[in-house]
């Protein structure tokens, strides 16, 4: 069952964030937020979770993309499966729900940044109609993981206006 987060899912939101740092392949990030620190970098609405009989299985998010007004529209993507959860297709699933929730908050395009080796994520992505629009090469230096200390690029995909919450 895909739902509406709510704070109560914290811990487990958190925990699932800290299994795909672990991966070195889903974020930048170096160390575990708070959860109010995780909670104001993301718009209040949609925020959702994946929960199977053994409990919260998968999260998806967004973060605005820009401060600027003309930029209001836009959103980045954060969606992350428990280890445990991982191939069963709570992914997809979750990003079908947000990129459908998303068009009724006001929302026109969605982006996401995907570190090229995270070959799951980029498939479940383009499955639901982002299209690869570019590579920034060497955006970062990671921090941690089995990449630490490597330059990493990242593979920038957007689902382009009138995406209309259709995977395809």
């Amino acid at each position: 069952m895909i739902r509406a987060m709510n704070e109560g899912d914290a811990g487990d939101v958190l925990q699932i964030y800290a299994e795909g740092m672990a991966t070195g392949h889903a974020t930048f990030e170096q160390a575990i937020p708070s959860w109010n620190e995780w909670s104001r970098s993301r718009l209040p609405k949609p925020r959702l979770v994946a929960e199977d009989e053994g409990g919260v299985a998968g999260f998806a998010a967004l973060s605005p993309a820009s401060s600027r007004p003309v930029y209001r529209g836009v959103a980045e993507v954060s969606l992350y499966v428990a280890e445990r959860a991982r191939g069963c297709g709570w992914g997809r699933r979750l990003l079908e729900a947000l990129v459908e929730a998303a068009s009724g908050e006001g929302l026109w395009t969605l982006q996401a940044g995907i570190f090229p080796e995270n070959r799951a994520s980029l498939a479940i992505h383009a499955a639901c109609g982002f299209k690869v629009v570019g590579r920034r090469e060497r955006i970062g230096r990671m921090g941690h993981g089995p990449m630490a200390g490597r330059w990493r690029d990242v593979v920038y995909g957007p689902a382009g206006g009138g995406y209309g919450g259709e995977c395809i």
